[in-house]
């Protein structure tokens, strides 16, 4: 299996790239936007690569960080999630991005993307949710704040902060973002007054 292309960028189309490799041509399909990160054309790229292999043909798959190659595979274990639909969650939110919206259960952010209906959207959510949980929590995932966060808990003090602030008109993954960082420096019982403070100059930054 190919697990990683190194050469000159040939081309870039609307879904798929062209990488010269000592003098062959490698059709790889990507993200929008990995697409639109690649350099110009003549110049040296290298890819992370996932190989699908069909009775019909080979594919190939193009991703510039292991983050983003790892999110494809995930994504694919969700029912009704193929290659196609995870190209297009990709091209929409970042891996950071689609971390924070899986974690939140920000079902509208997760419908912007091509391919995802409401139905899909908490389907993702809900079968993504606990194997995200501590991908990007850092410290705050081994507390009851990590716990409360990736769980999607509905009561305690995170919870309240996070539907606080969505309440005050700022979006649930953008909150998110901001309560956990705060929780990170306030230990396993943080306050929800408190964390409504520091989310909010979180927010202002």
């Amino acid at each position: 299996m190919i697990a990683k292309l190194s050469g000159l960028l040939d081309s870039v189309g609307d879904t798929a790239c062209i990488l010269d490799v000592g003098g062959v041509g490698y059709q790889v399909f990507c993200s929008a936007r990995t697409l639109r990160a690649l350099p110009r054309p003549g110049e040296a790229t290298r890819l992370y690569i996932e190989t699908h292999v069909r009775e019909d043909h080979i594919h190939l798959y193009g991703f510039l960080s292991e983050a983003e190659r790892g999110w494809f595979n995930l994504l694919q274990t969700v029912q009704g999630v193929g290659a196609k639909v995870a190209l297009g969650i990709l091209s929409a939110l970042s891996p950071d991005e689609l971390f924070r919206a899986i974690a939140s259960a920000d079902k509208t952010m997760l419908n912007r993307c091509d391919g995802v209906g409401p139905k899909l959207a908490v389907r993702l959510i809900t079968e993504l949710k606990d194997k995200v949980g501590g991908i990007a929590l850092g410290p705050v995932a081994q507390g009851a704040a990590g716990e409360a966060l990736a769980a999607g808990s509905e009561t305690g003090p995170v919870a309240d902060a996070l539907s606080a602030l969505v309440n005050l008109g700022y979006k649930r993954a953008e909150a998110f973002g901001a309560v956990t960082t705060a929780a990170r420096s306030m230990g396993d019982k943080p306050n929800v007054q408190d964390l409504i403070r520091a989310g909010l100059k979180e927010l202002a930054r």
